[in-house]
């Protein structure tokens, strides 16, 4: 599957996207959020505040409670703003 970071959380996990192979019972993007934050420092600080963080699969915007079977491509980044 691939992940792309944007904004802070690519600067905090250190890169702008990579594939990775999800393990099965990671079901969800919270399952996805907690699995990644034990892969190391920058992604536990990533996502040591979960609730701020956004995701979208295949470009679509989704709550943390969306299952991630089927997805091609999970993008997190912060909250926007506008002006």
């Amino acid at each position: 599957m691939k992940l792309i970071y944007f904004a802070w959380v690519r600067e905090r996990v250190g890169k702008r996207e990579e594939e990775l192979d999800i393990p099965p019972e990671v079901a969800t993007v919270a399952d996805l959020v907690a699995w990644l934050s034990g892969r190391g420092e920058g992604y536990a600080y990533a996502f040591e505040k979960p609730a701020t963080v956004r995701a979208a699969l295949d470009k679509t915007h989704v709550r943390p409670s969306a299952p991630i079977a089927g997805a091609k491509e999970i993008a997190f980044f912060p909250p926007m703003t506008g002006g």
